[in-house]
């Protein structure tokens, strides 16, 4: 029997599905800081970030039994993280809490105006998108993920990934047309 911390996530996610709660911490370990950096993008604060895969760990593990592929238990995280991360920037104002460091720049004091303006733009455009859009858009434009990381992120194909992708930097630069 491999080592826990050798164990590919499939083993795992199964052994987890079983109770094992040291393989669901291994699982943890494994793709915490990801799934804390995803939720911090869509989110745009480290704490609503923590809160939001606490809560989604939480479900995946009363959840495990339901899990039908375990090969792709990233991707079944990631939807679960995407979520509530979803659930958590309705229940406020998106406008208020995207991070403003997604707007490079704002160091530069000649900048400052424009950038708080722009992003004030950018976090009103973001917030209209769809989640599946600003999912993407996020991984892609602010994460740097390629189209086929993305697409295992959120468990579909790379070209649905590009669709989605077109669509929303569309959306984005049409309404973003005064910073151009």
């Amino acid at each position: 029997m491999p080592s826990l911390t050798s164990a590919t996530d499939a083993f795992l996610a199964s052994r987890a599905a079983d109770g094992d709660q040291l393989a669901f911490g291994v699982l943890v370990r494994r793709h915490a800081p990801f799934l804390v950096a995803f939720a911090t993008r869509l989110t745009g604060s480290r704490a609503d970030a923590d809160d939001c895969v606490q809560e989604a760990l939480i479900t995946a593990w009363r959840r495990l039994p339901d899990l039908t592929d375990p090969e792709k238990v990233r991707s079944w995280l990631t939807t679960i993280v995407s979520r509530k991360a979803t659930d958590r920037l309705r229940s406020r104002k998106i406008s208020e809490e995207i991070d403003e460091e997604m707007v490079s720049g704002r160091d530069d004091p000649e900048r400052a105006v424009v950038a708080s303006s722009q992003m004030d733009a950018l976090k009103k455009v973001l917030g209209e998108l769809s989640e599946e859009l600003r999912v993407v858009w996020v991984l892609r434009e602010v994460g740097g993920h390629s189209y086929d990381e993305i697409a295992v992120e959120v468990g579909e194909s790379a070209a649905t990934v590009r669709g989605r992708l077109a669509r929303a930097r569309r959306t984005v630069l049409e309404r973003m047309e005064e910073w151009r």
